[in-house]
């Protein structure tokens, strides 16, 4: 038998090439994507180069392959530049390794010329996908107006600025967009309900808000109308449209072209629908208020290749995808401006019933720990930011291991909180702070998600060990007696509260102490010093002021200190704030160098 050595010295030279380029293909496929070639024919190939994810189409793809024999199944993954087939024998499988690896084949969609590489595959994996439903609230109504209909209404767009300014034109970075009856502001993302738009909405749209009225597609008469434009290749950013600004129905009607719409559940479900030409789009419930929508910027959309799969919900399918050239779209989007806040059942997301939770929370004892957090926290962090930085290098070990246990794909979110967050009056008050903060990070998680806190222990020595912190208690730049300043720091807080007309002595004890570096805590609330190096530069500030933090002293001869305030946790304190929250299991529990930690999973 020749070895494979042998035969290597038989090839020309283009079959060398060929078979190098093949072999790379074949191992980015394995690295990549986790996609095992073998050595050995089987009726089943994987061919780079020709999916979904490089424009090449269902319908080309299939026609390149028959070819070589009967295609038994072609699995195109989306957003994937490959795709699997299975043929009916080996021996087709066989021809169309020899024949299409390195065949050269021009994309009808783009005129781009792509090279296939073929390589086996033990199988290919059959699923069936589970069946997509569309998010509760949303309806698609096919072909709501006619063709007639269709090219009035787009007639009657008059893309100018017009000079009775009955209507705004902006120009947007990916599409066109025109406002009537009142104007969206994309600054803050609402309408100015004082100022609306004379000459209301335009009269060809009557008779079709008319139908919606009477079809019950809409409770009220929309008074509020944008008109989106998108060429293929824009799109716009999922969102929710705002709860306070809008009644419960939008109503949108696609025209010109049909285009793929996305749908997200705040738990990370996403649902792509298939918006077909003259279609209506209703967005009730939970659908208008709780899941995002939005157009992906692009110039092929993925749809069901079967012709009756074409509305509705775009399945997972990969045995029935394939690509679908986007045109012009024309979208008519109204809405009904509201007139109350909003009190919809899902406040999580609902600016109106946030506004009043924060108006209703923020009380003066809160206001006051707001604004000591601004002081201690956020100003001397800003003062201190870049010395503070270059003495930040090292990842600390265990949370290497916490990101390196993570799934690959996984979205980390990388959170300084401000320990002053948890300044507060009273004990309950203290509660409710962190409680706020707790939730907050765990709001941020999908289901299964995992968030790792690291809060600062009260308890320095742990098991009869020292924390870093202590140890290294020599001669350092941070560190210095803070004693004598213990007494004028706690006064000069007060002191400066008391000018604001705040009570600050609710807030603090009568003297919030001075920490001394490197040295156990005495005081859970305490201001730890940071000893600013001479020549650092301080961050600058207005012209004609040159007032320092309120969270400094001056040193003579040296940089001047800041003091940043902490609250240290006792052993136990996290681990219970965090079994208040009734949607997160307690994964592990540890104490790391001064620091207690835990690891949260979203249920």
């Amino acid at each position: 038998m020749e070895s494979s050595s042998q035969i290597q010295q038989k090839l020309s030279k283009e079959e060398k090439k060929l078979l190098k380029k093949q072999n790379k293909a074949r191992h980015t496929l394995l690295r990549h994507e986790g996609i095992e070639s073998v050595s050995y024919a089987t009726q089943n190939l994987v061919v780079a180069n020709g999916g979904l994810g490089n424009g090449m189409n269902r319908q080309q793809m299939l026609e390149v392959l028959e070819t070589c024999g009967r295609v038994e199944a072609l699995l195109m993954p989306p957003n994937k530049p490959y795709s699997f087939v299975q043929y009916g024998t080996i021996e087709e499988a066989k021809k169309a390794y020899r024949l299409l690896g390195g065949k050269k084949v021009i994309l009808d969609d783009l005129s781009l010329n792509i090279t296939l590489y073929v390589n086996f595959v033990e199988k290919v994996h059959l699923e069936d996908p589970l069946p997509l439903t569309l998010p509760p609230g949303l309806l698609v109504i096919e072909e709501f107006v006619s063709f007639e209909e269709e090219e009035k209404l787009l007639e009657s767009i008059a893309w100018t600025v017009d000079t009775d300014k009955e209507n705004t034109v902006v120009s947007l970075k990916h599409r066109r967009v025109k406002h009537y009856g009142y104007e969206f502001r994309y600054d803050n993302n609402n309408v100015d309900k004082e100022k609306p738009l004379p000459g209301g909405l335009p009269e060809i749209c009557n008779s079709l808000l008319e139908k919606c009225l009477n079809q019950g597609f809409a409770k009220y008469k929309p008074d509020q109308l944008t008109i989106n434009q998108y060429e293929p290749g824009q799109g716009i950013p999922p969102h929710v449209d705002t709860h306070s600004a809008f009644e419960d129905e939008i109503i949108s009607l696609s025209l010109g072209a049909e285009i793929v719409m996305d749908f997200k559940h705040p738990d990370g479900r996403t649902v792509a629908v298939m918006l077909p030409r003259r279609s209506l789009l209703v967005m009730t419930g939970e659908s208008r208020y709780l899941w995002t929508h939005g157009i992906t910027p692009r110039k092929f959309d993925i749809i069901q290749a079967t012709e009756k799969q074409k509305t509705g919900t775009v399945s997972c399918d990969t045995g029935d995808l394939t690509l679908n050239r986007r045109g012009t779209r024309t979208s008519f989007t109204f809405r009904k401006v509201r007139s109350i806040p909003c009190n919809c059942v899902y406040p999580s997301v609902c600016d109106s019933q946030q506004d009043q939770q924060k108006s209703i929370a923020l009380s003066d004892p809160d206001r006051e720990a707001l604004q000591l957090e601004q002081e201690y926290v956020h100003k001397v962090y800003e003062e201190i930011a870049e010395h503070f930085s270059s003495t930040r290098h090292t990842p600390w070990p265990k949370i290497v291991d916490f990101l390196q246990t993570l799934p690959e794909g996984s979205i980390v979110a990388d959170v300084g909180c401000g320990n002053g967050k948890y300044l507060g009056i009273n004990k309950d008050i203290y509660m409710e702070r962190r409680m706020a903060t707790l939730s907050e990070l765990t709001r941020l998680l999908r289901p299964g998600g995992k968030v790792l806190i690291y809060v600062w222990a009260m308890e320095q020595e742990f098991n009869k060990q020292k924390s870093k912190y202590l140890k290294d208690n020599r001669n350092n730049d941070q560190i210095f007696d803070s004693s004598s300043q213990s007494a004028a720091c706690s006064e000069q807080a007060l002191g400066n509260f008391k000018d604001k007309q705040y009570n600050a002595c609710q807030a603090i004890t009568p003297k919030l102490p001075v920490h001394t570096n490197r040295t156990s805590f005495n005081s859970q609330d305490v201001l730890v010093p940071w000893h600013l190096k001479s020549g650092t530069k301080v961050i600058d500030r207005p012209a004609g002021t040159t007032k320092p933090s309120e969270g400094s002293v001056q040193q003579h001869g040296s940089g001047p200190v800041f003091h940043r305030y902490y609250h240290v946790f006792c052993e136990g304190e996290l681990e219970a704030a965090c079994k208040k929250l009734d949607n997160i299991r307690i994964q592990q529990s540890y104490y790391d160098q001064g620091n207690w930690c835990v690891i949260l999973e979203k249920l």
